[in-house]
This record gives C-alpha cells, sequence and structure tokens, in this order.
C-alpha cells in the first residue's frame, strides 16, 4: 500500500531529508580545541566551576515542574502521541541538567558526549511534540523517533571521528525546523506551547556560551567595582 503524505508532511521530509544529506556528505566539520576551556573556573562550597555547574538548575527545575503539570493533566486532554513526546521533552531537561553538571565539573570529550546524549532526549522531544502540534501527530511521531535515533548517532560519530558537524546539524538545523514550525498555525487539540519562547531561551542560552569569555569579564570587573565601592563607603551606623 503506498503511502500518501500531505504537502506540509511531504515539505518536512523534504527539509528532514536535505539536513540529512548536509550531515552525511559536507566537509568534515573539527570542533574547537578550546572549546572545554570556560572563563568562570571559581570553586564554590568545594565544586569546582560552581557558576556553571549551578546554571543546569533551571533544566532540573523545569523537567521537574512540567512532568508534575502533565501528570496533574487529566489524560483524556492531550493525546497519547503528544503526551509521550512532552514526556520525552521533560525527561530530556532533566537528563541535560544531569549530564551538563557532570560535564561542567570536569570537562572534557567524554563528559561532552554525556552532555550532548542527554540534549539529544530533549531535542527529540520538542521536535516531535512541535511536529505533532503543527503538521499531524504521524510527522510528529516520525520526527520524533527519527531524532532519537540520529541525534544520539550524531554524538557517536563526533566521539569516534572529532567531525561535529552531524551534531551541529541536529543543534541548528533542527531549529531551523522549529522556527519554521512556529510560523504555522497550530492544530485543533495542539498543546498551547509558546515555540517562540523556546526559540529565544535557546538562543539566549547559545549566546552567553560563545561569548563566555566576554561575559564573564564584565560581570567580573563589575564584582570589583561593587567591592571597591564597598570598601570605600563608610558603614552606616
Amino acid at each position: 500500500m503506498r503511502l500518501k503524505l500531505s504537502t506540509p508532511e511531504a515539505v518536512l521530509l523534504a527539509a528532514v531529508a536535505l539536513l540529512l544529506a548536509i550531515a552525511v556528505a559536507a566537509p568534515a566539520l573539527p570542533q574547537p580545541g578550546n572549546h572545554h576551556a570556560f572563563a568562570d573556573a571559581r570553586a564554590l562550597w568545594g565544586v569546582p566551576y560552581a557558576m556553571d555547574v549551578l546554571s543546569n538548575l533551571p533544566f532540573a527545575l523545569g523537567g521537574l515542574a512540567g512532568a508534575w503539570l502533565l501528570w496533574r493533566a487529566p489524560r483524556g486532554s492531550i493525546s497519547p502521541m503528544q503526551r509521550a513526546m512532552t514526556e520525552l521533552f521533560f525527561a530530556g531537561l532533566l537528563l541535560v541538567a544531569v549530564g551538563s553538571s557532570w560535564y561542567h565539573l570536569r570537562p572534557d570529550d567524554a563528559g561532552l558526549a554525556i552532555d550532548r546524549y542527554a540534549m539529544a532526549v530533549a531535542f527529540a522531544g520538542a521536535m516531535g511534540l512541535a511536529a505533532a502540534g503543527r503538521i499531524t501527530e504521524r510527522a510528529g511521531t516520525v520526527l520524533g523517533l527519527a531524532l532519537l535515533l540520529l541525534a544520539p548517532l550524531s554524538v557517536w560519530v563526533w566521539s569516534r571521528t572529532g567531525n561535529v558537524l552531524p551534531w551541529t546539524v541536529v543543534q541548528f538545523g533542527g531549529m531551523l525546523l522549529l522556527l519554521s514550525l512556529a510560523m504555522v498555525r497550530p492544530r485543533e487539540h495542539a498543546l498551547p506551547v509558546n515555540w517562540w519562547m523556546v526559540l529565544l531561551a535557546y538562543g539566549v542560552a547559545k549566546l552567553l556560551e560563545f561569548n563566555d569569555h566576554a561575559i564573564f569579564g564584565l560581570t567580573a570587573g563589575l564584582t570589583e567595582t561593587i567591592a571597591w565601592y564597598r570598601e570605600r563607603t563608610p558603614a552606616s551606623v
């Protein structure tokens, strides 16, 4: 029996096929040699890279809060497929909190692989849920399951070959897909997810990551200025 695709499903399939072709056929991309050189190496309470480790707390809180809200939601209010992808996404957030903390405690390639495997789970849930809400539930199922396989595979390829391009395609190609899906009108009974806020949060996180040293220099300078001012300001009686 021939599988008939709707036009939005065909467009999504073509976009995914293009990204897959880029990941497989484009020239290899090495990971920058200074990737593990975080600016803020200060320890707190005996925890190295404490601020980077503690920055994962919002992921844990978001995963727990989302799981709790999903557990409280009546079973009939969410389709089984959307519930499964939502559960996958919140589980991914919890895994990211653990994996990223592990990596930042001792930054190296092995820890980074754990961090990326955790992110792969969150990506699969988010993309599957977005496709289900904007295209069809069938599209969401296929995309979510495909990413659950391909995203970890891209991490494995990097860990074995040093080629970070497949993982880069997963991250930034996935965000381009999510941006495109956010522009599509939600289907009836789609979960009311604000994908624009998801994209904004991800964009801010990447901006902070790429400007790690500049931001640390700015905040360290501000901290020193405040300390200098306090030393020269008489204590109030």
